[in-house]
């Protein structure tokens, strides 16, 4: 279980504060056809790359987006368990700082 101390430190260091805000809670965008990516997480070192559409406002570490590497899928994943990935050469998990919010059909044309 994660400590309200550690899911702080986990939000701030991937996370912007001033973009916890702009995030839909978990399932808010379920009626939309096509819904926005918000943040861009990427390991430098390979080729994983997570866009957070939903985050879990109660939980702070569950989100829920699209997330490219082996096979590309919509789904669910831990920002405390991306906190702990590191890529083949030691790099951890960053977030793009260049990103700009888009819708997601604009990034399922890129692949």
């Amino acid at each position: 279980m994660v400590s309200r101390r550690q899911s702080k430190t986990i939000m701030s260091k991937l996370l912007p504060q001033t973009s916890l805000s702009d995030i839909p809670d978990l399932y808010e965008t379920e009626g939309s056809n096509d819904p926005i990516c918000r943040v861009k997480l990427f390991t430098p070192d390979s080729q994983w790359t997570w866009y957070i559409i939903e985050r879990s406002k109660s939980d702070a570490n569950t989100c829920y987006g699209y997330v490219e590497g082996l096979d590309s899928e919509l789904g669910y994943f831990s920002l405390l368990e991306l906190e702990l990935l590191h890529g083949p050469l030691g790099l951890a998990i960053e977030r793009d700082l260049s990103f700009k919010p888009i819708p997601f059909s604009e990034i399922h044309k890129q692949i």
